[in-house]
């Protein structure tokens, strides 16, 4: 068959059309690889992905200076926090006492169980801003965010294992070790990056999206009765617990007791100016995060306000703010809580990058 070399007015066309539909297809195939060869190890800048500042909160304490922020890396400790392997038998995970629906509090019990069904002694604090916190647990016994984990893994009383042998059964781990030299470029795992990826993802759990910051956005306006607490609250209670993170992060002994069973921060410091002190605790979504005090001793907010009107005790390190109370009408409980409520991210507990993974 012999082909002509002088092609008619439709054949023209045809090809045309032909050459112009495998130049879209070829677009669409350029542009598929160009996305797909993005790597999710690739730090990228913050505009784009990761951590993110509100513009009205403080500078964070957490830079990722030494643990430069990627997907890899984040997705690594979220499956470390919702991994049981980092307790002694296998039972117990980060989000056992931190359930995300509850603020990363624990399911609203005054002690959390650990292995062996063994009690805490003090209540599960819930987890949201982390970056923010220059020091971390009840009494500030630990410093730092990528060594926060260290407290509950090696606690007798909750997860009751060694860091060794966690990073021993990572190690004995073939999809761990895949996850570890991808996001890490590592061969062995380590302390120091199973540390650093759950502060990867600890970091991340920004709470932000509440009323009370749609209202500092200005795309929400406080009813009445919000917007009465809310000034009773800076009047009131802003003192310790300061916007926009409603915490001064400080240790005060806010008159629950007399004596004490708990030295708090006293424990840590060995002076007993400190004995009965604890970290002012963030009120972020304090509606759902109940009970409250160190102890978990209040289940309601009522409760709470109740005690700071009229049920302070007095004892040497008592905060001098308080040795009169909190002089609180019932009118004014409600109108405080009502704004307390304005407090809770509900976006924040349904964020599906922070929940479980299903693998």
């Amino acid at each position: 068959m012999v082909f002509s070399l002088i092609s008619t007015p439709i054949q023209t066309f045809q090809f045309k059309k032909l050459f112009s539909g495998m130049r879209f297809f070829c677009s669409m195939i350029l542009v598929f690889v160009l996305f797909s060869c993005k790597k999710d190890n690739e730090i990228v800048p913050v505009d784009d992905w990761g951590f993110k500042k509100p513009s009205y909160f403080p500078e964070p304490h957490y830079t990722f200076e030494n643990n430069a922020q990627t997907k890899l890396r984040f997705s690594l400790g979220r499956d470390l926090f919702y991994d049981s392997i980092l307790s002694l038998d296998n039972s117990i995970s980060c989000a056992s006492c931190h359930a995300q629906t509850h603020g990363f509090s624990d399911h609203n019990v005054a002690f959390s169980a650990g292995v062996n069904g063994t009690l805490g002694v003090r209540n599960s604090p819930a987890l949201s801003n982390l970056a923010w916190y220059p020091t971390f647990m009840w009494d500030g016994g630990i410093v730092n965010i990528e060594t926060f984990s260290v407290g509950p893994i090696t606690n007798p009383l909750e997860m009751h294992e060694s860091i060794l042998n966690v990073v021993g059964k990572l190690n004995a781990n073939s999809a761990y070790r895949s996850k570890f030299k991808l996001a890490y470029d590592v061969d062995s795992i380590t302390d120091q990056k199973m540390l650093q990826a759950l502060a990867q993802y600890m970091a991340m759990l920004i709470s932000d999206d509440s009323k009370y910051d749609k209202f500092k956005k200005g795309t929400y306006t406080f009813t009445a009765d919000e917007n009465a607490g809310y000034f009773l609250f800076q009047a009131k209670c802003a003192s310790c617990h300061t916007e926009p993170l409603f915490t001064d992060f400080t240790y005060r002994n806010n008159g629950i007791d007399a004596t004490f069973t708990d030295l708090g921060r006293g424990m840590i410091t060995q002076n007993a100016a400190d004995n009965g002190k604890f970290k002012v605790p963030s009120l972020r979504n304090v509606q759902l995060t109940y009970p409250y005090m160190h102890d978990g001793r209040y289940f309601t907010l009522s409760q709470v306000l109740d005690h700071y009107a009229t049920g302070i005790q007095s004892s040497s390190t008592l905060d001098p703010s308080l040795a009169s109370g909190i002089p609180l009408t019932a009118d004014e409980k409600l109108k405080i809580i009502a704004f307390l409520r304005t407090l809770t991210d509900y976006t924040f507990m349904a964020n599906p990058d922070l929940s479980e993974p299903i693998h």
